[in-house]
């Protein structure tokens, strides 16, 4: 499947970062494929092909270049613009699904057809859902060998492959050479210390607003269970019940994130690195959004003003949910205090013995212990303990799912269904943790305020209406409203006194 021969013609030329992994290059001479970024040089337009995906591109016969390394491009934004469908197996494919999992299964879970969902794939992507998990199979294979020094059978499993042989012929048929000839020219190139967990680095386009991703998740963090301290973020994780941790390091010289992460069994390692990247939000096109909602002539200013804004994912749904019903009519910092207890109180004690100074203590406890916990005397009225209780016990018996296997609009409809919950609550934790790029918790009183007039309030109802024009990225106006808010209270408390005045008297 190629793109419009014109498209992308001026950021291939120039390099632009930006389309990083937007698009790959294939260069019909070498037989080889490119990102754009690629620092080789610069092919002829007659001598290249452009595709949508990476997988397209290997579909079509081209070869990874191993000078740019596909493997560690921010990954293709295909839900942009494709279906809710598309959107949503992407998603479970990145989080390993058709690991274990048919087609057919998937398919089933979307609730679409397999031939229905395979035509999607090729609309979309120029590549079938099978095509596109072996290709995210290998980047990701590739990405340990060359930056890590995990065992190669450690790596065939963390990455998905089902034996050994699958992954070595994967390997032999994709670049003519065997992972170990990979592992050996990395060995020569740079080491990692052996007992310091897994290093990567992970890609993102700019722009990107780094600081603000890491106040916003400072400002909420669970004392214990997440550390934020100067471009850092750190916090326990939990997987199949074995805890770890991970550490996250922006570099936005080379528009990366550091990741050392540390946990006893690898083999749920691309899950880890999914949900890290969810995170933080590292596949998202910032130009081509923030591009969108300047259209808007009040967002304008504010586009122009914070350019590369994010929406913060996080590890958990149930930790975030928890998080949302605790919080709603207290402060940020009163509910923090709040999930902080319940952590300590039945989150399983830990130790970063990597780095004990990152003050981890505890991993967020599961829905199932908090099922039949005991929430009383810890400050929680008993209207939230019962539907955090009760959001808990639904997880459990599977009529509560809280990540993208389900559309925010039947996630909506179910959890508002608990006593307790409304619609803030529910379009908070979608927008958070089902990574819907158009949940909208129209009823927030600072989205109402910055979205009006100096001094006014809209309703609900008239914010709901005035937010159509930004769909498909109401979750990305969200935070810009959020953080445009902050900032002109921010300013207005650093006027003086006779500067308020005029200010007042001008408003008058």
């Amino acid at each position: 499947m190629e793109l419009e021969r014109d498209t992308f013609e001026n950021a291939r030329q120039s390099r632009d970062p930006r389309f990083d992994g937007r698009f790959f290059v294939g260069v019909t001479t070498t037989g080889i494929y490119c990102r754009p970024v690629c620092p080789v040089r610069i092919p002829k337009k007659e001598n290249v092909r452009l595709y949508k995906s990476a997988a397209s591109a290997a579909v079509a016969g081209f070869r990874p270049c191993l000078r740019c390394r596909p493997e560690s491009s921010p990954g293709t934004p295909a839900w942009s613009g494709s279906s809710w469908k598309v959107s949503r197996a992407l998603q479970l494919i990145e989080q390993g699904f058709l690991d274990e999992a048919s087609v057919d299964d998937l398919a089933n879970a979307l609730d679409v057809g397999s031939r229905q969902l395979g035509r999607l794939f090729h609309n979309h992507l120029g590549a079938s859902p099978v095509e596109v998990a072996q290709t995210r199979r290998l980047h990701f294979a590739k990405k340990l060998i060359d930056e890590t020094q995990m065992p190669l059978s450690e790596i065939c499993f963390a990455s998905g492959f089902g034996s050994i042989r699958r992954f070595n012929a994967v390997f032999d048929k994709t670049y003519n050479r065997s992972p170990k000839d990979f592992r050996n020219k990395a060995k020569k190139v740079a080491g990692k210390a052996a007992g310091k967990g897994v290093e990567i680095f992970l890609s993102y386009r700019p722009p990107y607003d780094w600081q603000s991703i890491l106040d916003f998740l400072a400002y909420r963090a669970i004392p214990g269970v997440e550390v934020i301290s100067g471009m850092s973020y750190a916090r326990t994780i939990s997987v199949d019940g074995i805890d770890g941790h991970f550490k996250a390091t922006f570099i936005p010289s080379k528009n990366q994130l550091k990741v050392n992460i540390c946990i006893a069994d690898t083999c749920h390692l691309y899950h880890i690195v999914d949900r890290i990247r969810s995170i933080f939000d590292l596949r998202a096109d910032s130009a081509n959004i923030d591009g969108f909602l300047s259209e808007d002539e009040m967002l304008k200013p504010m586009v122009q003003r914070f350019p590369g804004l994010r929406v913060p994912g996080c590890w958990n749904g149930f930790e975030v949910s928890v998080r949302a019903i605790l919080g709603q009519q207290i402060t940020v910092k009163a509910a923090s205090t709040l999930v902080a207890r319940i952590a300590e109180r039945y989150g399983r004690p830990y130790v970063a013995a990597d780095d004990p100074e990152l003050s981890l203590s505890h991993a967020f406890p599961e829905s199932a212990v908090i099922a039949n916990a005991d929430l009383d005397g810890m400050g929680v009225v008993q209207q939230r303990i019962a539907a955090i209780r009760e959001v808990a016990s639904q997880i459990e018996s599977g009529g509560l799912i809280i990540d993208c296997m389900t559309s925010s609009s039947e996630f909506v409809k179910t959890i508002c269904a608990v006593k307790g919950i409304g619609e803030w609550t529910a379009q908070y934790i979608a927008m958070r943790a089902l990574n819907d790029p158009d949940a909208f918790p129209y009823s927030d009183l600072i989205l109402r305020r910055a979205a009006a007039d100096p001094g006014e309030t809209l309703s609900p109802a008239k914010l709901r209406e005035r937010s159509l024009a930004w769909q498909p990225w109401r979750a990305y106006a969200v935070i810009l409203l959020w953080r445009y808010y902050k900032f002109s209270q921010e300013q207005e408390a650093e006027l003086n006194p006779k500067e308020k005045r005029k200010k007042l008297k001008a408003k008058s």
